[in-house]
This record gives structure tokens, sequence and C-alpha cells, in this order.
């Protein structure tokens, strides 16, 4: 599941530069263009704060991920040796 969030943090941080990169063109500014350059610039931050946060999930999924392994991994060493 990680490298899916991590797959969909970094579409959303392309998108947030292509929004960012429109604002400071001038397709933003032509008369039928959606919305103005602020709109765009806004659009973009919260892409990447969206992006951010879907990344922040994804590492912490791995983190958990790793965890739950490693003591899976010691219970079953525990239960192989003799007492």
């Amino acid at each position: 599941m990680g490298r899916s969030l991590y797959i969909l943090a970094a579409a959303l941080a392309v998108f947030a530069a292509i929004s960012c990169g429109v604002s400071y063109t001038n397709i933003a500014q032509q008369p039928g263009s959606p919305g103005d350059a602020a709109l765009w610039r806004t659009m973009g931050l919260v892409f990447f704060v969206i992006a951010l946060v879907v990344a922040l999930v994804g590492v912490l999924s791995t983190l958990f991920e790793q965890a739950e392994r490693r003591a899976e991994e010691a219970k079953a060493q525990r239960r192989g040796r003799p007492r």
C-alpha cells in the first residue's frame, strides 16, 4: 500500500507544479481561460499540501508494516527456540 501512496503523492506534486507553472505563463491571463493566476497558485498549493499529507501517510504505513513484520519474525524466532 505504501508504494501506491507514494505514486499518488508524486502525481499530486506534478499537478501542483503544473498549476503553479500555469499561473506564471500567459495562459492564466487569457480572456477565455479558467480562473486567474491567484486561483492557479492556490490550486497548486492545495495539491502540494495534499501530496505532502499522502506522502506522510505512505511513510507511516510502511513504517508500521515493517514494525509488524519484525514483531512477527521475533515471535517466530522465540517459538523456535527451546526453553
